[in-house]
């Protein structure tokens, strides 16, 4: 059991070095651009369906 919980220790400290690697600069940067155009994609499709409730709006309302 002594074994079990030193290989587990030593298992857990390994992966949470390794959590706190760097991570390249141009990898930050492509989720950055990816987060920016999904917000943008994101806008898009709220007008697209703003305007159709509206144009469903103004067809009931005649």
């Amino acid at each position: 059991m002594q074994k079990l919980k030193a290989l587990f220790a030593a298992g857990s400290a390994l992966a949470a070095g390794s959590a706190f690697a760097e991570v390249p600069a141009g990898v930050t940067e492509a989720i950055t651009a990816a987060g920016t155009d999904a917000a943008v994609i994101g806008g898009a499709v709220l007008v697209v369906l703003i305007g159709i409730a509206a144009f469903k709006y103004m067809r009931r309302a005649m």
